[in-house]
C-alpha cells in the first residue's frame, strides 16, 4: 500500500499488504487512516499516517476479505462482504460486529440508512445500515444474464440502478 504526492507523484510513504491476484475493492480514507482489504486470503489493514509520514499499523486480520464488491464506512463501522459473507466491522479496531450470509457474494452501497447489496448470483437486498445485527428489509431476484453479475449497484436521485452484463434497470425508491 502506498501513499502518492498528488503534486508531483513522488512515494509518501508505505507499508506491506499481502494483495495476491488482485486487490480489487477502494481504500477507505478517512483523517489520517487508511483501510485497505482484498480477496484470496489476503484480509484487511488500518494504517495510520503521521504527519511526517510514518505507517503505524492500527490492526490486520482476515475478518474481512473483500474480493470485488467494495466497503463502505458509516458512522463508525465498515460493511462488506467477507467472500461470500455480509460483514460489519468497527472502523477503529477491526473488532467484528456482525456477519450474516445475506444474498451472498456480492458488492454494495449505502444511501439513506441502508445497505443495497446485489449478490453475484442475480438476488438484490436491501439491509439496514447498523452495527447491532443483520436487519433485512427485503430482497428481489434479477433476470440471469448467465454470467456472474459483478457490478455494484448505484442509487441515485430516488433511484436504484441495478446492472449485470448487457442490463440495466432502475427502480424507484424515493420516499413518498
Amino acid at each position: 500500500i502506498v501513499g502518492i504526492s498528488p503534486a508531483d507523484g513522488a512515494l509518501l510513504w508505505e507499508t506491506d499488504f499481502p494483495g495476491r491476484i488482485a486487490v480489487a475493492p477502494t481504500p477507505i480514507v478517512r483523517d489520517n487512516e487508511v483501510y485497505v482489504t482484498a480477496g484470496y486470503g489476503a484480509g484487511c489493514k488500518l494504517v495510520r499516517i503521521d504527519p511526517k509520514n510514518k505507517v503505524t499499523t492500527v490492526y490486520e486480520n482476515k475478518v474481512m476479505k473483500n474480493h470485488h464488491g467494495g466497503v463502505v464506512l458509516v458512522n463508525g463501522y465498515l460493511y462488506g462482504f467477507n467472500n461470500s459473507i455480509l460483514t460489519c466491522l468497527e472502523f477503529a479496531t477491526g473488532k467484528m460486529m456482525w456477519r450474516d450470509r445475506s444474498v451472498g457474494k456480492g458488492a454494495l452501497v449505502y444511501a439513506d440508512g441502508n445497505l443495497y447489496v446485489q449478490s453475484e448470483n442475480n438476488v438484490v437486498g436491501l439491509v439496514e445500515a447498523t452495527s447491532t445485527g443483520y436487519k433485512e428489509k427485503g430482497r428481489f431476484t434479477i433476470a440471469d444474464q448467465g454470467f456472474p453479475s459483478w457490478a455494484h449497484p448505484v442509487v441515485s436521485g430516488g433511484r436504484l440502478y441495478v446492472r449485470d452484463q448487457g442490463m440495466l434497470t432502475a427502480y424507484n425508491i424515493k420516499a413518498n
